[in-house]
């Protein structure tokens, strides 16, 4: 038997090392090198098992040409969920791994359970290493509103050991397997807790072998760090085939699905659900939700036209700058990425001449929703100004663009869409970068448009 190896690996980004080094030469982080014990037979080992595991025997590859590889795409598995099929791509694919990550309470285990019950013509294997079956039991019930349709092919198993998970799926043969969560289970080829680097590592690629020599797909839930990283080693994320991740504030209805790494699918898309007492909700429509509320008369608040994944929606902007009471302003962000509303604080400094100096700032996408458009530039900078003065933008107003360091309104893309959705929710005027139309027929829209090059404009557009 081959003897145990030691080697150190940096739990930020995967990196491996012979021996300790303070600061790992990959990812330039202190302090990150782990020790892990790698057995000299594991590889052998769990390539058996996930082999066995399969029912068949690993076939020896040989080299290929280009032309006689077949280019037939396998037919994707529909998972009768129109959100979750977007994100994936069109659907799950036959021997893929897919790695849903999320905080804690966010809905991962809610999502992939009501998913699975929508499902009774597959076998599903269910592994669930947190929660006991009573717990999982009331669950389902809850989300299936008192009746369970796939009874019959949802198997559900409560286990830790990796090795024992082997052996019921080649009793039972699922056409499906969900882990919840890869935390939490453990090989005994691997001397260290679950959870641990080695574990997390190992129980990983043996999953990744099972899948691929078997043809079953495997759905793994992971946690996620305080940093907002999926836990566990960087390796991880490089292993599986889909990372997608389940974001939102808990304190919020709305739960956004979005696309990290997809080697089947693009990663610009995302699914929007909302959370009710039976379960994620599906929203096909999400400006309508996003704008229910009527706020004639308030300042501070500004529409935009953004663009998530492929589709547009309105998102509703909130600001509220007051005289700083301590001798140091705050900037506070929530949805909006803070960095870049300094910048544009100071381009709206130093450009319009607003001092905002001994300001306290502070930014809200409503709605609990995280955007990284960059069209959000200018209702974020309409939504201070309006605030700044404590003068409301009138109804019926929306905007889109990007806001450069030197004060100028940059086109953004897909223009005709974000006119097309702000026309459908009934906005009569629209404030668009000036470039944006070059090549662009007003005439199909019914909507004014405002275009406009430097900020000053738009400010000007807006409070006259």
């Amino acid at each position: 038997m081959a003897k145990d190896k030691t080697m150190y690996v940096c739990s930020n980004c995967g990196q491996e090392s012979a021996k300790w080094i303070g600061k790992c030469p990959s990812c330039g982080q202190w302090n990150t090198f782990k020790e892990i014990k790698v057995p000299g037979d594991t590889a052998r080992q769990t390539a058996t098992t996930a082999a066995s595991a399969a029912g068949r025997v690993l076939r020896k590859n040989k080299p290929m040409r280009l032309s006689e590889i077949s280019n037939h795409d396998d037919p994707r598995i529909d998972m009768h969920d129109g959100e979750l099929n977007r994100v994936l791509g069109g659907g799950l694919v036959p021997g893929s791994i897919v790695l849903l990550g999320g905080e804690p309470g966010i809905g991962k285990s809610t999502l992939s359970l009501q998913t699975m019950l929508r499902l009774p013509e597959k076998r599903i294997l269910y592994v669930s290493g947190e929660e006991s079956a009573h717990q999982l039991k009331m669950r389902a019930e809850r989300l299936a509103g008192g009746g369970l349709s796939n009874d019959d092919n949802f198997l559900l198993l409560c286990e830790n050991s990796l090795e024992a998970i082997f052996e019921h799926i080649k009793e039972e043969k699922p056409e499906l397997v969900v882990i919840d969560s890869i935390q939490t289970i453990s090989t005994e080829d691997v001397e260290s807790s679950a959870g641990s680097i080695a574990q997390v590592r190992e129980c990983a690629s043996a999953l990744l072998r099972f899948a691929k020599t078997s043809g079953v797909p495997v759905i793994l839930i992971g946690h996620i760090t305080k940093e907002g990283t999926l836990a566990g080693p960087k390796i991880l994320e490089h292993i599986v085939d889909t990372v997608i991740q389940f974001e939102g504030d808990q304190h919020y209805m709305y739960r956004i699905l979005r696309s990290m790494k997809n080697r089947f699918g693009s990663t610009s898309e995302l699914g929007i659900y909302e959370m009710q007492q039976t379960g994620l909700r599906q929203v096909s429509n999400p400006s309508e939700l996003l704008l229910t509320q009527d706020h004639d008369g308030l300042s501070g608040i500004a529409i935009s036209s953004a663009i998530e994944g492929v589709r547009p929606f309105l998102v509703e902007t909130q600001a509220l700058v007051s005289s700083a009471a301590y001798g140091t302003p705050q900037r506070s962000a929530t949805g909006f990425d803070q960095r870049r509303l300094n910048m544009l604080l100071a381009v709206l400094e130093k450009r319009v001449g607003f001092k905002l100096m001994q300001k306290d700032v502070f930014i809200n996408i409503a709605g609990g929703l995280r955007v990284t458009d960059l069209a959000m530039d200018l209702s974020v900078i309409a939504a201070v100004l309006s605030s700044n003065v404590d003068t409301p933008i009138e109804q019926g107003w929306c905007m889109a663009g990007e806001v450069g360091l030197s004060g100028e309104v940059r086109p953004v893309n897909r223009i005709e869409q974000r006119i097309a959705e702000a026309e459908k929710l009934g906005f009569a005027h629209m404030i668009i970068p000036q470039h944006n139309l070059q090549g662009f027929n007003r005439k199909k829209f019914n909507i004014e448009l405002h275009p406009v090059r430097k900020v000053e404009g738009a400010l000007r557009e807006l409070f006259g």
